[in-house]
């Protein structure tokens, strides 16, 4: 207010009725000069020869510009001004302070009326009303529908798994009641004859239970609510459309008229929807998974409001994330094309709209189209082969026998293992018989000893005992060491290998 105040003080020297000091105040606000500000300055002209203070800046460029007159903008100008708000009173003759007071409270509240009717940044309030509306109704339906369902099952359980559409149930309802009433009652206007024929039949024998008039009189009461708000939201939707038509038409053409509402109302207008970047837009509305994510460290989210849009829903789930950042950039484009821009045209919106489309093809068949190094021709498609999910039985674990294929390398394996097996086998021969010929060898070194021993002991005994000791002398190597047995063994193998 000490801004606008200020500009009002160059017309201070003739001050009108209220409507014409709201248009040139109006007027002042936007940077346009007025009638009356032109006659005062024109006068100025004339008499002054010095530089001209203004308090506001663009205001002093148009006066340049349309006047010739030299304007000075400075930190001075605006201590300048304060004083002369504050001594008003005593520079106006004739106006006590409780008048001023007064004046300045009704232009006041005069200009907000005034800014509120006729702003063009405030015609979106609308949206923000409607589409908030619509999303309350579409709650207050669901729970009417649902409690309507529940109540007038007990009586005719039936008629809500055969009637599948929640309006059509309701008029359905509200024009038969009882469950009674259904074989002589006439519903092709609501439902085809298959379905009428199934919906008496199942009226005949019905498992529901019997219940009052006063309980029939309050469930049809709730259907004909049902019917009314479920008219009223599509009038309200057909209102929405049409003002999201004429506020915003390219935002429209993009993402829809529900998301752009949506998007505005969550932004609070649409010239601050302008004002977010394309990356913010996008995410628009999954504030919660974003600060959760970074706290988390995990990756964020790739789309919020924008992701019901019809060009996301209809991608696959491994573009969703390209298509929603290229549809967000366009839609940033479209929504500053339509709050600041002059033209009311979807012509924009409807090209951005074809190539988005045409590059959402491009990624959905790029498995069949391929770009050829020559130039953007189609290549040549590959084989079908058809990948069924059934699995089928593989007979090759059948046989045990190996293929023809494989059987080379089956005979170089079985040579390998032959030749490793007879190396094996010469080499534990060839260690048994070395243990053998060193077990051979000390056996002989003891029975050698032995005999020396044994011979020694004959020749000192008389010759008179010598032919009764005989016996005892051949039965004493025998008892003493039982090695006769295997020294016959050990010289025939001896003479074996001498043979050899």
């Amino acid at each position: 207010m000490r801004r606008n105040f200020k500009r009002l003080i160059v017309c201070g020297r003739n001050l009108k009725p209220q409507r014409k000091l709201i248009k040139s105040f109006t007027a002042l606000m936007e940077g346009k000069i007025n009638k009356q500000l032109k006659k005062v300055l024109k006068k100025i002209v004339k008499e002054a020869h010095e530089p001209l203070a203004v308090a506001d800046a663009k205001l002093g460029g148009v006066i340049k510009e349309k006047l010739n007159l030299s304007c000075i903008h400075s930190p001075v100008v605006n201590e300048l001004m304060r004083g002369i708000r504050s001594q008003m009173d005593g520079l106006i003759p004739g106006v006590e302070s409780r008048e001023m007071t007064a004046m300045c409270l009704g232009l006041a509240h005069s200009l907000s009326r005034y800014r509120l009717k006729f702003s063009a940044d405030k015609v979106d309030t609308m949206i923000v009303q409607a589409i908030s509306l619509l999303d309350d109704l579409d709650k207050e339906l669901n729970n009417y529908i649902m409690r309507c369902r529940e109540w007038y099952g007990w009586h005719f359980p039936e008629l809500g798994k055969i009637i599948s559409d929640n309006l059509t149930y309701c008029k359905c309802l509200q024009k038969v009641g009882d469950r009674k009433n259904y074989a002589s009652a006439t519903l092709s206007e609501f439902l085809p004859e298959e379905v009428e024929a199934e919906v008496k039949a199942a009226a005949e024998i019905s498992m529901g239970t019997e219940v009052s008039e006063e309980d029939i009189c309050n469930i049809l009461h709730l259907c004909t609510q049902v019917i009314e708000i479920s008219e009223y939201r599509t009038q309200l939707y057909e209102y929405l459309q049409n003002r999201m038509m004429a506020i915003a038409p390219n935002v429209t053409v993009m993402v829809g008229e529900l998301v752009g509402a949506r998007l505005i109302a969550h932004a609070g207008s649409l010239l601050n929807l302008a004002k977010h970047a394309a990356s913010t837009v996008q995410i628009l509305g999954a504030e919660k998974a974003l600060f959760r994510a970074l706290k988390s460290r995990r990756d964020t989210p790739k789309y919020g409001l924008i992701y019901h849009a019809s060009l996301v829903g209809q991608t696959s789930p491994k573009n969703k994330g390209k298509i929603s950042r290229m549809l967000a950039a366009k839609t940033v484009l479209a929504i500053r094309y339509d709050a600041f821009g002059e033209d009311s045209s979807s012509a924009m919106g409807v090209e951005n709209r074809a190539k988005l489309e045409a590059r959402l093809r491009t990624l959905e068949d790029r498995g069949i189209r391929k770009i050829s190094g020559t130039g953007k021709a189609l290549a040549k498609a590959e084989k079908y082969e058809h990948k069924s999910e059934v699995k089928t039985y593989d007979p090759s674990g059948d046989s045990t026998l190996p293929t023809y294929s494989k059987k080379r390398k089956i005979e170089e394996v079985d040579t390998e293992g032959e030749t490793t097996e007879k190396k094996a086998k010469k080499a534990k021969i060839k260690i048994k018989a070395e243990e053998v010929e060193e077990e051979e060898e000390e056996e002989e070194k003891v029975v050698i000893v032995e005999e020396e021993t044994s011979v020694k002991k004959k020749k000192k005994k008389d010759k008179k005992k010598h032919i009764k000791e005989e016996p005892l002398s051949e039965e004493e190597p025998c008892t003493s060491t039982a090695l006769p047995s295997p020294e016959k063994k050990k010289k025939k193998k001896k003479k074996k290998d001498n043979l050899d």
